[in-house]
């Protein structure tokens, strides 16, 4: 499942990888302005479109809601739209969801030193922070936070209550796997990092909004 927004230079070619490898691509286009929507379909994705950008954490739970209304699917895997994920990346992802060795799989770059190379400086130092925040407030022994891609079993999908539209998003499901102590493993990823996708990418005040967004929902 690849939430979208405005991603019409590169979603075609990620749509047409995940196909080539023989998985269902359902695409969440947020309300985009050009043509990611049409890019999609024509790579042969099932297209869902919001009116307007309500946010990725918002995409993924209509993403969500639409993969556990048919009842033949079992797993749900979240995928980037900028072309910065490896698509070989979603079977590692299934393995041990398949398995039943775990409900959630999380993406780890930091488990083999070939998934962080490329990974400008600024931003390892950004996401250890991340992730040691992410440690400390849930409790769950994790190398990596805010990383697109997760696996989910479908009884595990069907038990998260997520209310974050935009990025804090990715707290919130590190945050429910906690609440609902539910089974996770991580697997190794690489990342690809290139101009597009740094361009794209989450910067400091970025960071500061998704804690805000955390503190205003604990608040309330």
């Amino acid at each position: 499942m690849v939430p979208a927004y405005h991603e019409s230079q590169v979603l075609g070619p990620v749509v047409s990888r995940l196909r080539s490898l023989g998985w269902r691509v359902v695409v969440v286009d947020d309300g985009s302005g050009d043509g990611t929507a049409a890019a999609a379909e024509a790579a042969g994705a099932q297209v869902i479109r919001h009116v307007f950008n309500a946010g990725q954490g918002a995409a993924l739970r209509t993403g969500f809601a639409f993969a556990l209304r048919d009842p033949t699917t079992q797993y749900v895997v979240t995928f980037d739209g900028d072309g910065q994920h490896d698509p070989d990346a979603v079977r590692r992802l299934i393995e041990p969801l398949a398995a039943s060795l775990a409900q959630v799989t999380l993406g780890s770059r930091f488990l083999d030193a070939s998934g962080h190379r490329e990974m400008p400086a600024t931003r390892k130092v950004l996401l250890r922070l991340a992730t040691a925040l992410a440690r400390w407030t849930t409790g769950l022994a994790l190398t990596d936070t805010h990383n697109g891609l997760r696996g989910f079993r479908r009884d595990a999908l069907q038990q998260l209550l997520l209310r974050q539209d935009r990025m804090a998003h990715a707290s919130e499901i590190q945050t429910e796997i906690a609440r609902l102590g539910l089974s996770y493993t991580e697997v190794p990823v690489r990342v690809a990092y290139t101009a597009y996708s740094l361009s794209k990418g989450q910067r400091l005040v970025d960071a500061i909004s998704i804690l805000w967004d955390l503190l205003i929902a604990k608040a309330r």
